[in-house]
């Protein structure tokens, strides 16, 4: 009865002020005995009522999911040639095509730019990581307005959009609970987006965001949680909830999940399951997957296989040691990567078995570059950025945790050689896009009824940039002039659909540069010309200042025709010096085009969340996370923490400040009525010290202070190896304790653990109870005094 009161009082409203605004109602318009009616209010307004009508997909439209797996080799997957099953890609490319001729960009950001815009990566601002940008226009990781992407085209055209798992194309600087956001996925056209932002995350216990908001893992890895399950029963529900409730609507879905980038976190029995496959190196590895290609039909019978490159040993020269640690990482990467195939299968199968199932098309791209080489000649078991700050990451100490191998207290990663053998049978690997190693991944299409010839290969030249077109081709959809109101850069690359129903369909992708750090080549109608900078991909890490610093003048130009030469396997830089400097030429034109130019600008200067000439730093209880970048910089620096006690300190139990988490960080609690601190270094060695005075009744300032042994100068933050120092413990102003410690602050082994107040979020940094729970009496303000 009250909803009926309340709708006559709306219309009657509606009924007085349209007789306000209209004089000319008649008695006719309004029905007999005195009710409303709609068309009286329309004869009133003048108008027929009406609302702005939503955009309409064209008939038929596909829904479209989009597959990225990252650091995933051309010779990895069974289905081109590897050693390692992936039965599900393998039924994917029996439905449909796959393609031996296509690119991505060689490193995971520029990779993910180019494929969602359809342009070339540095057209979108990442000619080179987010991680690393400088302040040029082509490489400020700055996503430009004139490029927008795939999603936002869709978006204004009736599709649902979401983005599942590894972002990695958001300014560092923007990172964080202010934004803006208009970089994040969600001002970028997709409605949804669940997953992380770095380039790399905890596969056991990530770091995830729904839309823009830091949200808890939904478990942990002792209930068995791990990220790419998550991430496909997010898919799942996110399409059923569109089907709920826009059936008629199609949709397009981007999974890019973690796997198989380091750390290679993965469940024991997958790695079981590889028990001794990988006892005979990979030397052999690149003869038997060579083999196999050449079975397959996915590489041409006269292909070449390419030698070791200089530096990487011979399997043979290794010790039994060595041989036994480099054959389990490679166990535990297979497992990841098996893992991983069942995931995507499982999501396949289930869309597939859904609403509009019979009208997906997929496109499961096996890479975003070659194998990566980034854990090093050895391997590593604490991730890229902490090796760098100096973690432990011999062979000795890598044997000592050979047991923990892919689970949550480890972030391992396998040695170069395995990199080098699962891009058979290319030179090279990840970073270099002078060479295929680098640049050529494994791309399988399938759309039902739409392909013929299912389970052949395609030797048309592709790009990452090529995916959109194909889209927009496949949907009906033309290419926008402007979007929201800016013009637009036209698309780079071409539409593969025809090649979906014709093998012999001519190259319509010509010509593709390709650059990242300084490495660089270009493909012109058969030709490479491709220069590699003078160091190693797996020194990068130890090289970058000087790779930054090297004149590429220097560089060695190698020429390839790539048509009769299928793996770069014979220069004709000398035989055909002509050819080489036309296309060093084109190289040029499309380098300025392009705005590649100055190559390698140095990577200072960035903006930052927190203000580099600030000294003091105060923050209220109560407040979210704060990600890493969101507190200053300690490494190096003399600097004191402390936390004001608002409650009774005697009583108070649980952590006061903590950063990082399992694999690195350091926590101040308390517990036992003592004030506590301790330094997990890169989870390998644990220093505590217990206050030497009680903490006292009633309220207290307590904290530390850090006294370091010497000042590291390096401008780049991300290459600060971390020394030791002296680490005091106060209360009330009061000396309580000393500990000394080699490796502080440890926090960069974490991934995107944060800085905590009052609580310990993601992994605990301690193994001590007390460390772990919120703290229990009411807290004041927290300071950081940097000196």
């Amino acid at each position: 009865m009250k909803t009926v009161i309340a709708r006559t009082v709306l219309l009657l409203a509606g009924t007085t002020l349209a007789s306000g605004l209209a004089s000319t109602a008649t008695a006719q318009t309004a029905p007999a005995g005195g009710g409303f009616s709609p068309a009286a209010l329309a004869a009133r307004l003048g108008a027929q009522p009406g609302f702005p009508q939503q955009p309409k997909a064209p008939k038929g439209a596909p829904n479209v999911l989009i597959v990225l797996l990252d650091d995933v080799g051309f010779a990895a997957s069974s289905a081109f040639g590897g050693l390692i099953p992936t039965p599900n890609i393998d039924k994917l490319a029996e439905q449909g095509v796959r393609y031996n001729r296509f690119h991505t960009t060689a490193i995971c950001s520029p990779t993910r730019a180019a494929l969602l815009t359809g342009r070339n990566h540095h057209q979108v601002g990442f000619g080179n990581l987010a991680d690393i940008a400088a302040g040029t226009p082509a490489y400020d990781s700055v996503w430009k307005p004139e490029t927008a992407s795939i999603a936002r085209i869709l978006q204004s055209n009736g599709y649902s959009t979401a983005a599942f798992g590894k972002w990695h194309n958001t300014p560092r600087w923007e990172v964080s609970a202010a934004g803006p956001f208009d970089r994040w996925p969600t001002g970028l056209g997709f409605d949804h987006f669940y997953g992380f932002q770095g380039g790399e995350d905890n596969q056991w216990e990530p770091h995830l965001y729904n839309d823009t908001t830091p949200i808890a893992a939904p478990a942990t890895p002792e209930q068995g949680y791990h990220l790419t399950t998550d991430l496909v029963d997010r898919t799942i529900a996110w399409v059923d909830d569109h089907n709920a409730a826009a059936a008629t609507k199609p949709y397009f879905a981007y999974f890019a999940p973690g796997a198989t980038h380091m750390p290679h976190h993965v469940l024991e029995e997958w790695i079981a399951k590889n028990k001794g496959k990988f006892d005979n190196g990979w030397d052999k590895y690149r003869k038997l997957a060579f083999a196999r290609q050449k079975k397959l039909g996915i590489v041409p019978q006269d292909a070449q296989l390419t030698p070791r490159p200089e530096g990487l040993p011979e399997w043979s020269s290794l010790s039994q040691e060595e041989r036994r640690l480099y054959a389990r990482q490679m166990e535990v990467y297979a497992g990841f990567l098996e893992q991983t195939d069942a995931e995507v299968g499982r999501l396949i199968d289930e869309l597939k078995a859904r609403p509009g199932g019979d009208n997906l098309l997929i496109f499961y791209i096996i890479g975003d570059n070659g194998g990566s080489s980034e854990g090093g000649l050895q391997g590593s078991i604490a991730g890229e950025a902490a090796s760098a700050a100096g973690a432990p990451h011999d062979v000795a100490t890598q044997t000592r945790n050979l047991a923990s191998f892919g689970g949550p207290d480890l972030a391992n990663h396998y040695a170069a050689g395995w990199a080098w053998a699962t891009t058979t049978p290319f030179q090279w690997m990840k970073q270099v896009a002078s060479h295929f190693g680098g640049t050529r991944n494994p791309l399988v299409v399938s759309w039902t009824g739409h392909t013929a010839d299912p389970g052949q290969v395609r030797t048309q030249f592709g790009h990452v940039n090529d995916i959109a077109p194909t889209i927009l081709d496949a949907a009906g959809i033309p290419f926008p002039a402007e979007v929201d109101g800016v013009r637009q850069t036209p698309f780079e690359g071409q539409s593969l659909v025809p090649t979906f129903t014709n093998a012999k369909a001519p190259d319509r992708h010509t010509t593709q540069y390709f650059e990242i750090f300084g490495n660089r080549s270009i493909y012109k109608d058969g030709w490479v010309a491709a220069a590699k900078r003078k160091f190693a991909p797996w020194t990068l890490i130890d090289n970058i200042t000087q790779a930054f610093a090297d004149d590429t003048a220097t560089d060695n130009w190698e020429l390839y025709n790539v048509v009769e030469d299928f793996s770069e396997a014979r220069d004709l830089a000398k035989a055909n010096p002509a050819k080489l400097e036309e296309l060093k030429g084109a190289f040029a034109s499309e380098g300025k085009r392009n705005g590649v130019f100055p190559l390698l600008p140095l990577p200072f200067g960035a903006p930052t969340i927190v203000d580099a000439n600030q000294k003091l730093f105060s923050w209220r209880p109560g407040i979210s996370t704060l990600p890493q970048n969101g507190v200053p910089e300690l490494t190096g620096r003399s600097h004191r923490v402390e936390i004001d006690i608002k409650g009774d300190s005697s009583k108070g139990t649980g952590a006061l400040v903590a950063f990082g988490g399992r694999l690195g960080g350091f926590v101040l609690y308390a517990g036992d009525g003592h004030l506590q601190f301790e330094n997990n270094a890169f989870g390998q060695q644990r220093d505590r010290v217990t206050s030497t005075i009680p903490l006292p009744a009633g309220p207290a300032t307590v904290g530390f202070e850090f006294i370091p042994d010497s000042a590291d100068q390096q401008p780049f933050a991300l290459l600060r190896k971390l020394g030791g120092g002296k680490v005091r413990l106060f209360v009330n102003g009061n000396a309580a304790g000393e500990l000394a410690v080699r490796q502080y602050p440890t926090a960069v082994g974490s991934f995107n653990e944060g800085f905590d107040i009052g609580r310990d979020t993601g992994s605990p940094v301690s193994d001590e109870t007390s460390a772990q729970g919120t703290y229990s009496q009411a807290l004041g303000e927290t300071r950081i005094q940097l000196k």
